[in-house]
């Protein structure tokens, strides 16, 4: 397990957001101030932290900087405001932190700069409801979009158009001011649309769109009716508000770096860069390729994505718990002795526990079973997390300051 933890630590490291913003903003001109011109900073995401920390010491002249970031990650920044939202639900914590953005990008004059540092969780973090949205009405939708299975595209679609913010709202209210977002993105193949929802980038999709796929996923009829009646309004596009993007770390850098350490010490296998989709069938092709791999050498089969979960339970846990759980479930008889799998979440949280993921390996089932629990009962409760406490196979980092969606290790011995 120490190799599987060091491995994860090391794509953790990769997407050190301040590594990765001092080398941006070396790498990128900022837009041009003319006299008299302001310079404002906005970090948003569970990363804003050590990003505001690096924009203050290599950005001349900041005459205005707001960082708004999970309770976790939260500490004082000299020389910036500091906001915490919540997450993964928004609530009033939220809204306050979305007013203060408004008012931050509408005080931007057309001499301006700003300067807005995004990464993973910000979705949660800052929310304005678009006009007519009670605050509540919109966290009942969020609530059942988180348990609906629908990847973090479709999610962001929808919530753009329940948002003032989102889908390019930020861009459109610090407008005519220049604006250039340095992006970690959280988002499996980067698109900037769907990374924090793009509150400098496009909407994902129409109001048509979001309807259709709020219907099939069986939700239109549990949305509150100002939802409904929001979202049937199918407007045109709002006009993008022109914006530069920088991405400054990834899953796949970290996937990468991950995969190079690996090779130093095993053979190794990069069995999906894009694990998507819901986690039976990610972890059904997890222990497939093991199975396929298991006769050879020593071998580290690694992956990195975001898979999704359906939750029909009331038990606690996420997908990086669930994920593990269901392939030490899958590996009994079909893996030789002496593996190890973990699934982690890089921001060090997965749902909301206080867990990273799992790190499982052949003994966590039986002692699930020997603590008097049925591990196959408690996933279908959706109970990953008491699994794992009592089979001694949790993940636990805390808060990492970064977020680039999740890892997987699986580690095979030899013959």
């Amino acid at each position: 397990t120490a190799i599987a933890r060091h491995l994860f630590q090391i794509a953790v490291e990769q997407a050190n957001p301040a590594r990765a913003l001092r080398a941006a903003l070396q790498q990128t001109p900022l837009p041009f101030l003319p006299a008299g011109g302001r310079t404002l900073v906005l970090a948003l995401g569970k990363a804003a932290v050590p990003m505001m920390r690096c924009a203050l010491a290599h950005v001349p002249a900041v005459q205005r900087a707001l960082a708004i970031t999970n309770r976790e990650n939260a500490s004082l920044i000299e020389g910036a405001e500091l906001i915490c939202g919540a997450h993964p639900i928004p609530d009033a914590s939220s809204a306050y932190a979305g007013r203060a953005i408004v008012d931050l990008a509408k005080a931007a004059g057309p001499r301006d700069r700003l300067i807005v540092l995004l990464s993973g969780g910000a979705s949660a973090l800052a929310v304005v409801p678009a006009a007519g949205l009670p605050l509540q009405d919109k966290i009942t939708a969020w609530g059942l979009l988180l348990r609906s299975g629908m990847d973090i595209a479709q999610m962001n679609l929808i919530r753009q158009h329940l948002s003032d913010l989102k889908g390019g709202g930020l861009a459109r209210h610090a407008a005519p001011a220049s604006v250039i977002s340095f992006v970690l993105s959280d988002v499996i193949g980067n698109d900037l649309r769907a990374i924090a929802s793009g509150p400098t980038a496009s909407a994902l999709g129409s109001r048509a769109q979001a309807c259709a796929l709020l219907r099939q996923a069986g939700l239109w009829q549990e949305l509150p009716a100002s939802v409904r009646s929001h979202l049937a309004q199918d407007t045109p596009y709002a006009a993008q508000a022109p914006a530069t993007h920088v991405l400054i770390g990834s899953n796949r850098q970290s996937l990468d770096a991950m995969a190079q350490a690996a090779r130093r010490l095993m053979p190794t296998k990069v069995i999906s860069e894009c694990l998507t989709g819901d986690v039976a069938h990610a972890a059904e092709m997890i222990v497939a390729a093991a199975q396929k791999a298991a006769a050879g050498a020593p071998v580290a089969l690694l992956a990195g994505g975001e898979t999704t979960v359906r939750i029909t339970g009331k038990g606690q846990g996420g997908r990086n718990q669930e994920l593990a759980l269901r392939v030490a479930l899958l590996a009994q008889g079909r893996l030789p002795r002496g593996w190890v799998f973990l699934s982690g979440g890089t921001d060090g949280r997965d749902g909301p526990t206080d867990s990273a993921g799992g790190l499982v390996d052949a003994q966590v089932v039986p002692r699930i079973r020997a603590a008097g629990a049925n591990p196959e009962a408690l996933l279908a409760n959706n109970d990953s997390y008491t699994a794992l406490h009592l089979g001694q196979g949790q993940l636990i980092t805390g808060a990492t300051g970064t977020n680039v969606a999740d890892m997987q290790v699986m580690l095979l011995p030899g013959p």
